[in-house]
């Protein structure tokens, strides 16, 4: 029998491993003294009784401290569980709060300039460079009369509608919109996000925004706007780059084809797209284009070579 004692003491041993209470080994290491010292010593039953009811309590007291620790063990689980809930929940209100931000910054900036703001990876290409660009400026005519003869709010209704299409489109050819001013409206292509065919793409927004701009003028002469739109498109290098104040940035180019642009839209008659020499030189495969001949041009000191567009060939796709 105390074989069976001493096997009860092992186990209360390696118990006291796990939950680190030394009370019931000790007891336990006890009632076996008291048994083995019985049955080898001096024999009384009282004696034996004891050390075997000195066992049982033994094992009561030490399966209660093992589910004390048992329990202990499950509630510092549900502590870290719930931990790691809250800091997953953190996570994602602080994802959900930059996603709100980068929205409300798309507000503001073009959409690929805000994404490479909020990139920590991306944000050096933000960084003065040059770059090849195609860039176009449009403008609407008579802008400056209509708002004369019409209510503020329907000339906000104008301009939001105006500029709605002109982003749908700058998104469509995957375009950057780096200048609003109210009537007029600067797009380059090839940078921030790079592209093969900057010119054909600026052309092609060219074509289309003028198309809808003649949808849109239907809807406005109910309110009483007789408006038309001139655009200008140039390519060549240019220096890409932050410039403002704190607190209000802009990601811009600057350079001789950004004015040239920006000169052949004041110079355009209503739905008249003027491109320069070496735009068109990028395009004469997939466009027709009629010869505008040399002009001067406002700050530009020599006459340049311009070309009337009238649409796209049949086989560009």
């Amino acid at each position: 029998m105390w074989l069976f004692a001493a096997g009860a003491v092992g186990a209360l041993v390696i118990d006291r491993r796990q939950h680190g209470k030394n009370l019931p080994m000790m007891i336990g290491i006890t009632a076996l003294i008291i048994i083995i010292g019985t049955l080898y010593g001096f024999y009384h039953d009282a004696i034996l009784a004891t050390g075997y009811v000195l066992l049982l309590i033994t094992a009561f007291l030490n399966q209660n401290r093992s589910l004390a620790f048992l329990n202990g063990q499950i509630q510092a689980q549900a502590i870290a569980l719930s931990n790691i809930n809250n800091s997953l929940e953190q996570r994602v209100d602080e994802q959900v709060t930059e996603i709100e931000k980068l929205a409300r910054l798309k507000r503001f900036l073009p959409g690929e300039v805000a994404n490479l703001v909020t990139d920590e990876d991306k944000e050096s290409l933000l960084k003065s460079h040059r770059r090849y660009i195609a860039c176009l400026f449009c403008d609407i005519r008579r802008f400056t009369s209509m708002t004369e003869s019409m209510e503020p709010e329907d000339v906000i209704d104008v301009l939001r509608s105006f500029h709605e299409e002109v982003g749908k489109l700058t998104e469509k050819y995957q375009g950057t919109i780096g200048y609003r001013a109210g009537d007029g409206v600067m797009v380059f292509f090839n940078d921030p996000i790079p592209c093969d065919d900057p010119d054909l793409r600026a052309i092609k927004l060219a074509l289309e925004l003028r198309t809808s701009f003649a949808a849109l003028c239907e809807d406005w002469r109910k309110l009483g706007a007789d408006v038309g739109l001139g655009v200008g498109v140039a390519s060549g290098y240019a220096t890409m780059g932050v410039i403002g104040v704190e607190g209000r940035f802009d990601y811009t180019p600057i350079g001789n084809a950004v004015n040239l642009a920006a000169r052949l839209s004041d110079r355009a008659k209503d739905s008249e797209i003027l491109i320069s020499r070496r735009c068109h030189g990028e395009v004469e495969d997939a466009v027709k284009t009629t010869t505008a001949g040399e002009i001067s041009l406002k700050g530009i000191a020599q006459p340049v070579e311009v070309f009337l567009l009238d649409g796209l060939r049949q086989t560009t796709p």
